[in-house]
């Protein structure tokens, strides 16, 4: 089977690596670090299978036009990747499927997001409705930060026009969960739990970014929650796509909140989790390239399968990020990491330099992963690696894992 992975992050790296176990693969337009990869646009490839990375373009009806043409194409069409191009057509979507959520209101004028935002209780949490990197999220103690927030994205200052509908919502409490189905349209089946974070610093501090590390599995989410995250959140929102005509085939990223009343939605993506597939799908045991197809067949039959071990990935992100990361500078040390045992490092915002080599050319630049029989070797296994890369300004979070692992 020939697969083509359409992208060119981490994310796009991890699935290549793994999809290429069993398959040809060839990543457009990728980049320098990801092998196979090609500048040449994913309609011109002939593939058995188009698996389309990043939401932008499965937002811009990338996976329609593939299908038109009698592809098969692992992604939902622009209908069903509302889901994350926009946030308030999300919350309708929620709330018809009777699916556990925030209180929130959907707002396009400043006066009336205001007087919502005063009936709330701190933690305040503003949205932007569109597309925004994983950057248009305010979570904030402050009133003033909140209103701030509102005014900037309203007026598009922030986020141009992805900002000018927002959504508001409760702030919630508790551990964040992240699980991955794959979907065919009528069927899902979970993929191995998953926990990111989400802040640039040690202990959750600092803005929101795209994703600063992940592990899998979760000791937290045993069976029962997983059967239960499926039943009540997942199968729900599929049949109500389904209700609505949209015919799904791709994953449906649950972001949910452990909330003390319970589990509760935070929110969709419309495809594998950055940095989440870097944790989730190495450990699996059976063939990718054969899963997806089959959901893009529409015909899940067999579930997929895991290791009992665990892995562990660190962001290694440039200077600056996520505010404007500054690119250009030499990475040294891939090769030292990838060598060690249960390494893997995955390229995400890299360059070619003008003298050979790779440089960095985006704010989260490269994804080291490690793997091991448990949390605490997987975790020390991926900081062994990202103690042997370097270039300046590096940073990254020194706390990934660390309490699943009883650190």
């Amino acid at each position: 089977m020939k697969v083509c992975v359409v992208g060119s992050g981490g994310r796009e790296h991890a699935l290549a690596h793994v999809l290429s176990r069993t398959a040809e693969v060839v990543v457009t337009p990728g980049n320098p670090g990801i092998p196979g990869s090609v500048p040449t646009p994913p309609e011109e490839i002939d593939a058995d299978l188009y698996v389309i990375g990043p939401e932008a373009p499965l937002v811009d009806g990338l996976a329609d036009r593939l299908r038109a043409a009698g592809r098969t194409v692992f992604g939902p069409g622009a209908d069903g990747a509302q889901l994350e191009g926009s946030k308030a057509w999300m919350k309708d979507l929620l709330v018809s499927a009777g699916v556990p959520t925030a209180q929130h209101g959907t707002f396009t004028e400043a006066e009336p997001a205001l007087a919502f935002l005063d009936t709330m209780t701190p933690p305040f949490v503003v949205k932007t409705d569109g597309l925004a990197a994983g950057k248009g999220v305010v979570v904030t103690e402050s009133l003033t930060e909140a209103r701030n927030a509102i005014g900037d994205y309203l007026s598009g200052q922030a986020f141009g026009d992805a900002g000018r509908t927002l959504v508001i919502e409760e702030g919630m409490t508790g551990p964040e969960l992240s699980v991955l189905a794959i979907c065919d349209g009528t069927r899902a089946v979970p993929l191995a739990p998953a926990q990111d974070f989400k802040r640039v610093g040690d202990g959750d501090a600092g803005p929101n970014t795209g994703g600063m590390g992940a592990y899998s599995p979760v000791p937290a989410v045993d069976d029962e929650l997983l059967a239960t995250v499926m039943r009540d959140f997942v199968e729900p929102t599929l049949a109500e796509l389904q209700r609505r005509g949209i015919d799904y085939r791709g994953v449906l990223y649950a972001g949910l909140m452990l909330t003390p009343e319970g589990p509760k939605m935070l929110e969709y993506n419309v495809r594998f989790g950055d940095p989440e597939t870097q944790v989730v799908l190495p450990r699996l045991t059976s063939d990718l390239a054969q899963l997806l197809h089959d959901a893009a067949s529409g015909n899940l039959s067999s579930p997929p399968t895991f290791d009992d071990g665990a892995a562990v990935t660190v962001v290694c992100a440039a200077e600056h990020y996520p505010a404007s990361p500054r690119t250009g500078d030499p990475i040294d040390g891939i090769e030292a990491a990838s060598a060690i045992d249960g390494v893997t490092v995955f390229c995400a915002g890299v360059g070619a330099g003008a003298e050979g080599g790779l440089v960095t050319a985006g704010g989260r630049v490269l994804n080291v992963t490690g793997q091991g029989a448990t949390l605490a070797e997987a975790r020390d296994r991926a900081y062994a690696g990202v103690a042997k890369i370097s270039w300046p300004g590096l940073h990254h979070r020194n706390d990934i894992a660390s309490s699943a692992a009883g650190e």
